[in-house]
């Protein structure tokens, strides 16, 4: 457990730590000797306890420290909180991504508005961005698309199983996704291990997930584990329709393997306008059922 704590932390910090004055690298040097400590003691079990000054500085950075005391007084691990707080940076990063209008070139443009964009970012490569207008509500979406996500193998055929590993509170998830092994695929199976977290602000929800570690789930042998540099989807209301969404969503992925990029842009542009027409139509049914 540790070993993988120590990942999620050096995940988090190491590109801010670059940033630092030397107090603050101090600091950081005094957090690296208690989690040391709790090697030594061996403390690896997912509730140890930690120092609570570090629980203080974690509730702080995702902002915990703003929530009713009732939530606050809920004690999370520190592996709990670095996996919310792995979401939260996602969610960053990906705001920041966006508020770059420029350089995005279109991959795919569809007659019925829909299309699929990219764009090169340092550090992490290229991110798909996809962009939608789907007549459902962004409530009933949220729904669909993180409460009853164990159910999207029912609807997407590109994924064969999807479990919850972890919940963390109500708005964080670890969990595994499989993809479908089928035929004429370049690619070839992978699954995932991701933190998953959503946010509400203003009227806008954040689904937000990231590649992470977890002692639940190690690699699996004949199983290529792939990973999530980071995936944003952002439901947005109309504002004069709020039966109406406008749908937004980054992704960047390593898909591991020998594979030409060429493939890989290929596969991960169609791979979002395929998950959008499937979403249509498992919505249409919804809408149908109610």
């Amino acid at each position: 457990m540790l070993p993988a704590t120590l990942k999620l932390c050096c995940g988090i910090s190491h590109q801010h730590l670059r940033k630092m004055a030397g107090l603050k690298r101090t600091a950081v040097a005094a957090i690296g000797h208690d989690l040391t400590r709790l090697m030594v003691n061996g403390s690896h079990s997912l509730f140890a306890r930690v120092p609570d000054y570090l629980h203080r500085m974690l509730r702080r950075n995702i902002g915990l420290d703003k929530a009713p005391p009732s939530s606050v007084s809920m004690k999370y691990s520190l592996t709990e909180l670095f996996y919310v707080n792995q979401g939260e940076a996602t969610r960053q990063r990906a705001l920041e991504m966006l508020q770059q209008q420029d350089g995005w070139q279109t991959e795919i443009q569809k007659a019925s508005g829909d299309c699929v964009l990219s764009k090169g970012f340092p550090r992490i490569g290229k991110v798909f961005r996809a962009e939608a207008i789907l007549d459902y509500p962004a409530d009933a979406l949220y729904y669909q698309l993180f409460e009853k996500l164990v159910e999207m193998n029912d609807w997407n055929p590109a994924v064969s199983k999807v479990e919850i590993l972890q919940r963390i509170g109500k708005h964080t998830l670890v969990t595994r996704e499989v993809t479908a092994e089928t035929l004429g695929n370049l690619i070839g199976q992978r699954d995932f291990v991701s933190v998953r977290h959503c946010w509400r602000q203003g009227s806008a929800i954040y689904l937000v997930g990231t590649a992470t570690q977890s002692e639940l789930m190690p690699p699996r042998k004949g199983l290529v584990r792939a990973e999530a540099g980071l995936t944003c989807i952002i439901l947005r209301p109309f504002e004069n329709d709020s039966r109406r969404t406008h749908f937004t969503w980054l992704l960047n992925m390593d898909l591991k393997g020998w594979i030409p990029k060429s493939i890989i842009n290929q596969v991960m542009s169609q791979s979002q306008a395929d998950f959008i027409k499937h979403l249509r139509q498992r919505l249409s049914v919804s809408s149908a059922q109610d």
